[in-house]
């Protein structure tokens, strides 16, 4: 996962029209999120008794993020991010809110998962959130369960005057953004309706936009019993 979040990184500074190499010593944040330790698993039950040098920076989780910052020479903050299936959405949220308290003037934020163990797909199945014939029916009467899959992204994000200023490709604007939890309820992991009612509508007041100006939605959709309901209900009361 270091591996390919340092080639995603990479990437989408050139995406940007951004030189790596300038960005050296400058107050560059990194905000990377990762869920699962499949390597450093792997590592463990394989080659457990024969640790390297190497070992422990391979198989650290922070590491994933502050290898990047390694790389560039970056000065601002490093940060690898953990709140489950929200990661890479939370790494957008703290990216975009140190730029505008002026922490960081560039800031690379995503996120990576790959699936090289299989303990990790066995807990999720235990768990019953796993498809028993893998196929994956959001908001569908006959959802089960959700596909695993693995994969990685990475975007750069500046102050937008910023962007403008040094010419840099600029593919959208964050208008606003949020993060809530839901603070109790029926389970550890049973969604709230109320709360994911009440971070939508806190992120489109941070937007300052109409409602009349959302033109598509995006949704988690797990594919559960469970989780669907309660987000589609989320949405229509937000």
């Amino acid at each position: 996962q270091q591996r390919l979040a340092l080639e995603l990184s990479w990437e989408a500074l050139e995406h940007a029209g951004i030189v790596p190499d300038a960005v050296a010593g400058s107050r560059v944040g990194v905000f990377l999120a990762a869920m699962h330790d499949d390597y450093a698993l792997l590592t463990h039950l394989h080659h457990g008794d024969q640790p390297t040098q190497h070992t422990f920076a391979g198989v650290q989780r922070s590491l994933l993020a502050n290898r990047i910052s390694y790389l560039l020479r970056a000065r601002g903050p490093s940060l690898t991010i953990d709140t489950g299936q929200s990661s890479s959405l939370v790494a957008v949220h703290l990216a975009a809110e140190s730029l505008r308290s002026g922490e960081t003037d560039l800031a690379i934020a995503g996120g990576v998962n790959l699936i090289l163990a299989p303990e990790s797909s066995r807990t999720a199945e235990r768990f019953g959130a796993l498809s028993p014939d893998g196929r994956c029916r959001t908001f569908d009467a006959a959802a089960n369960g959700f596909v695993r899959g693995e994969g990685g992204g990475a975007v750069v994000l500046k102050r937008h005057e910023d962007a403008l200023a040094a010419g840099d490709t600029v593919l959208a604007l964050i208008a606003g953004t949020a993060v809530n939890n839901d603070g109790g309820g029926a389970g550890l992991t049973a969604p709230s309706q109320e709360a994911q009612r009440e971070v939508l509508r806190l992120a489109h007041q941070r937007s300052g936009t109409p409602a009349t100006c959302i033109g598509y939605v995006e949704l988690h959709g797990t594919g559960t019993p469970v989780g669907d309901p309660v987000e589609a209900a989320a949405l229509g009361a937000a």
